[in-house]
């Protein structure tokens, strides 16, 4: 196959997940539009590509994952971001989640344990021309030097909220972390309102363990 060819073909198999995401309930035309716009082939190794644009997450190096698409449609539709807002993501994986929320226009602060996976990430960073600010560390503790954000997004499930994330939201920001055991976690949505704390939930997801002091341990 060509690549013109193979191109046409993930051009019309990404046109598809997005109908299929817009039938199960995602709303936000900008998520979707953003999702469009993104080559989620590009962020699996080359044996998966044909299956890039299934809705099911893919195995990526590090024993890590690419999130399912729904699941990142989901949670980039509950942060509610807008263009120039400053979002941190904890659990870069891939790649995908912070590109996604790049071609959304906000500013990317992201945090990966495994180096390799970051390297390739922000090789693809580069590639794609987004701008996203990254380190390795421990993605439990949050990133405060550049605190407060209006939007943090965690990729990897808890057995609690950690308590270092809450306090670099912004007032009025959301948090969104997937919380439970190290099986299957609740979608915990959590909205700042200056010292106060307001919690949604959505069940049935699951993750790879966030690892870290205020996470699950090594």
């Amino acid at each position: 196959m060509t690549n013109s060819s193979a191109n046409r073909q993930y051009d019309l198999a990404r046109h598809r997940l997005i109908e299929s995401l817009r039938k199960r309930g995602i709303r936000d035309d900008k998520v979707l539009n953003a999702m469009m716009r993104i080559p989620r082939h590009l962020f699996v190794t080359e044996i998966l590509r044909p299956r890039a644009y299934e809705d099911n997450a893919l195995p990526i190096a590090c024993s890590q994952t690419i999130s399912q698409p729904y699941t990142v449609a989901f949670m980039t539709q509950a942060l509610m971001v807008s263009r120039g807002d400053k979002v941190l993501e904890i659990g870069t994986g891939s790649g995908y989640q912070a590109a996604i929320l790049a071609e959304l226009g906000t500013r990317v602060f992201t945090i990966e344990r495994h180096f390799d996976l970051l390297e390739e990430a922000r090789r693809l960073f580069d590639q794609l021309g987004y701008n996203i600010a990254s380190k390795v560390g421990d993605g439990s503790i949050g990133w405060s030097q550049f605190a407060p954000y209006n939007g943090i997004i965690v990729t990897a499930g808890a057995p609690d909220i950690p308590q270092s994330l809450r306090q670099q939201l912004a007032d009025g920001g959301r948090l969104v972390i997937p919380v439970g055991d190290e099986q299957t976690q609740t979608m915990m949505l959590v909205e700042r309102k200056g010292d106060t704390f307001v919690t949604t939930r959505s069940s049935g997801f699951k993750f790879v363990p966030l690892i870290g002091k205020e996470g699950w341990k090594t």
